[in-house]
């Protein structure tokens, strides 16, 4: 350098660098966090529809390409936590160690490195500092020497156009003019002479500070090559595009979604509740009295709620058939096996059996539990109940496998609803 210290921008630059270790540790953490949060929301969205999915209306194989979204959601939140993992376990560390076997502390503080470079800028400059202070004063006292000597030539030319100068006088600043140019003289050959000395030993000082400079150049090298290092890995651990089983996620969703089949669905459904189900008709029977005496009020009930009840003809349908009808599909709650019907079909009296017993069903109110209505729902059959967001209703039995629960209005009025659309009170 030209420039007495100007070496310090190059020994900052080391100080520098542990400051920008501790930077990119900040920021590889920062990135994990990020995957973490978004690992732990993959998660929780596809807890969420899952269930939602699992208990809504939608059935059939476009139903399995719809949870398939899920699947893949959990796949892809495992992926994600594992890139976390490799951010804060090995990119991070990694980080971390290098910059602990890189920079040493000192007692009293500062890093060893920034030291050593500093003292070896200072003692490679130090010959060449004490030259150019040489300098520096030589040239000072030459520009001091022509300044007088300026002055002096000004008074004696000022002295010979005054006719109150005397000659004594005049002879003086003459004098004077004469010492100043000698004086001059000297001061620039001292200048001259200090600055061939300094020429003379800048090679060599020039040498001297760029095996120090070149020394930290080495070591910035080390932490330029060990940065691009890391942040290779990094953009490996974060790309999961190369990653196999990442790609083996979404063959498997395609191939999940491609396999449903519309028409399959339609059909499932025209069976087994359109004009393809089967069918019991009401058949002549003739009358039994002990079969009309052996049905409970607790079987009328639960054939009323449950919407079973082919037809309101007589009270000796055969239990069996009944039974029978009741579970004609897994995908949504039971229903009666001539629900696609259009003819109305009036429930059965619930009123006090003729033998006087109490109402089944005023028992299973008292054993109830409150819930509250979050959403309006209009009942889609005979035995749903219909209701709005905030109504009060009392669950009278537990959720079932299809997710509907058994249930009584304010009114009285009994039937069934969907779990999800209340909440307990």
């Amino acid at each position: 350098s030209h420039t007495v210290g100007n070496y310090k921008r190059t020994v900052k630059r080391i100080d520098d660098g542990h400051r920008l270790c501790n930077d990119l540790m900040n920021c590889i953490q920062e990135r994990a966090k990020i995957e973490k949060a978004y690992s732990q929301q993959l998660t929780d969205w596809s807890k969420r529809w899952r269930q939602l999915v699992d208990k809504g209306p939608q059935y059939g194989t476009v139903e399995r390409a719809w949870v398939g979204v899920m699947t893949e959601a959990e796949k892809v939140s495992e992926l994600h936590h594992d890139v976390k993992n490799n951010l804060t376990l090995f990119d991070f560390e990694k980080v971390k160690n290098w910059q602990k076997d890189s920079y040493h502390k000192q007692m009293m503080g500062g890093f060893k490195e920034t030291k050593e470079a500093d003292e070896a800028f200072k003692k490679a400059q130090k010959p060449w500092a004490k030259k150019l202070k040489e300098l520096e004063a030589a040239k000072k006292s030459y520009h001091m020497a022509c300044k007088e000597e300026k002055l002096a030539s000004t008074r004696e030319a000022n002295g010979r156009s005054e006719a109150s100068v005397t000659a004594d006088q005049q002879k003086k600043l003459s004098e004077k003019v004469d010492k100043c140019k000698q004086d001059s003289q000297k001061a620039k050959e001292k200048y001259e002479k200090a600055l061939e000395e300094l020429t003379k030993c800048t090679p060599q000082y020039m040498e001297n500070m760029e095996v120090v400079f070149d020394q930290c150049q080495q070591f910035e090298e080390k932490r330029l090559s060990f940065l691009r290092e890391v942040l290779l890995d990094v953009k490996r651990h974060l790309n999961l595009t190369e990653d196999q089983s990442y790609a083996a996620v979404y063959k498997d969703l395609e191939r999940t979604i491609t396999s449903s089949s519309p028409q399959e669905d339609l059909k499932w459904f025209s069976n087994s509740h359109g004009p393809g189900m089967h069918m019991n008709w009401p058949q002549f029977e003739e009358y039994n009295a002990d079969l009309t005496h052996n049905i409970s009020r607790k079987e009328k009930s639960k054939k009323g709620i449950d919407g079973v009840m082919l037809t309101n003809v007589t009270a000796a349908v055969d239990h069996a058939q009944v039974e029978d009808a009741g579970s004609v599909s897994s995908f949504e709650k039971n229903q009666a096996s001539t629900e696609w019907s259009d003819e109305d079909q009036t429930a059965p009296d619930s009123g006090n059996d003729t033998n006087g017993a109490p109402n089944p069903f005023e028992e299973e109110v008292a054993k109830g539990v409150r819930v509250r209505a979050l959403y309006d729902y209009e009942g889609q059959e005979q035995d749903e109940l219909s209701f709005r967001a905030g109504d009060e209703l009392m669950k009278l039995e537990d959720e079932d496998e299809q997710g509907w629960c058994k249930g009584c209005l304010g009114n009285g009025q009994l039937g069934l609803y969907p779990a999800n659309y209340v909440e307990p009170m």
